[in-house]
């Protein structure tokens, strides 16, 4: 089980109180085959997820493509089913709540969507795709809906006029905007964004980023944001989840992940991120992990970066490592740790102690210098 456990030394950092208690989360699709459809198989999309997300917190979910991320995201938003664990919104267990008894919580609960040119219906005008929350759950505004999304054009800097016109006729950080502004209709509690800058060109990214960062201060929103590009990550997120192969290998705030990063896969991770400074380039080291990303249809045993790990040792192909607080706020799920003091280390070699025998090598490090 990949349960967050506290070491002996590690204390928590106060934290205002969770809007989003994830536990156990789990999301298998079965693989069915021949004339009577039976399952066969597995696809572990996610496996075991456990996390909170603070009111007016922004938690990023990063990883390499497959991880899970964005059916953890549909997860959340309950557009897909879980297979097992708890998703607690203010309190209450939504899990496996029925169409009807969501359909009061989509008011507090939106999704920003990764692509912003198949996520709006090019036969509706922006007038009606941004319309439709308020018709959708009957509420009645004060000068009415058209007055309503009109404003919301507004506040998310495209012109009132844009009313009538339909999504072809804007660029994607238009079309992205368009979509923010149907997700804030309700005036959402939590929205999950997932991707919502990775189909812009750079230039617009930043806009949509700090727009979104605005939005946020100004209706004290919640943002969990899937997402890869790192960049983008440190700059709008206060706590980052590194995933890999359904879960979550680290969990730190982002200035102390950036800045010392524990798990290996993590570390690869921020080795590949671009430096313009030639200088700083060029002094540092460049992590290339060897092979693909196993399937998830059969992921390794134990730890599943075991396979691509330039430390991995036997004890990781037998024994899982628990997400353990390793320093205050900061949760590593690896046997052999980088970047901890040595109470950390002894703690996280303490959990490694019912193997029967000392841990050997077996691969090779496949780190090499830029």
């Amino acid at each position: 089980m990949n349960q967050p456990t506290e070491t002996a030394d590690s204390t928590s950092t106060p934290r205002a109180e969770p809007l989003l208690s994830v536990s156990e989360l789990t999301k298998h699709f079965p693989i069915r085959r021949g004339l009577l459809q039976r399952q066969v198989g597995a696809v572990q999309a996610v496996d075991s997820l456990t996390f909170d997300v603070a009111k007016g917190e922004t938690l990023s979910l990063v990883g390499e493509s497959g991880c899970g991320k964005t059916t953890t995201g549909r997860m959340l938003t309950r557009l897909i089913e879980p297979t097992g664990g708890t998703i607690l919104f203010e309190g209450r267990d939504i899990t496996h709540l029925s169409t009807g008894k969501m359909r009061p919580l989509r008011k507090d609960v939106q999704m920003i969507f990764q692509d912003p040119y198949g996520s709006l219906n090019p036969r509706h005008t922006v007038g009606t795709i941004v319309g439709a929350p308020y018709r959708l759950q009957n509420v009645k505004t004060e000068h009415g809906t058209k007055r309503a999304v009109q404003d919301l054009l507004e506040l998310v800097g495209l012109n009132p006029e844009h009313y009538n016109r339909y999504p072809h006729e804007f660029s994607g950080g238009q079309r992205q905007r368009i979509g923010i502004a149907r997700s804030l209709a309700l005036r959402p509690k939590l929205i999950v964004a997932d991707e919502p800058v990775s189909a812009l060109d750079v230039s617009i990214q930043a806009q949509v980023i700090n727009l979104l960062e605005d939005l946020q201060n100004e209706f004290g929103l919640t943002y969990v944001v899937i997402a890869h590009d790192l960049s983008v990550v440190r700059h709008m997120s206060d706590r980052v989840a590194v995933m890999y192969l359904g879960k979550i290998v680290e969990l730190a705030d982002r200035d102390e992940l950036y800045a010392r990063p524990m798990h290996p896969y993590t570390t690869a991770l921020l080795s590949a991120v671009p430096i313009p400074d030639t200088n700083r380039r060029a002094k540092r080291e460049r992590i290339r992990l060897e092979g693909d990303v196993p399937s998830p249809i059969n992921p390794p045993p134990a730890c599943r970066f075991h396979t691509r790990c330039w430390k991995a040792q036997e004890i990781c192909s037998t024994q899982e490592p628990p997400l353990a607080a390793l320093a205050p706020g900061h949760q590593v799920a690896c046997h052999f740790p980088e970047n901890v003091t040595p109470a950390a280390a002894s703690a996280a070699a303490a959990s490694a102690a019912p193997a029967t025998s000392a841990p050997t090598a077996t691969t090779t490090t496949t780190t090499t210098t830029s």
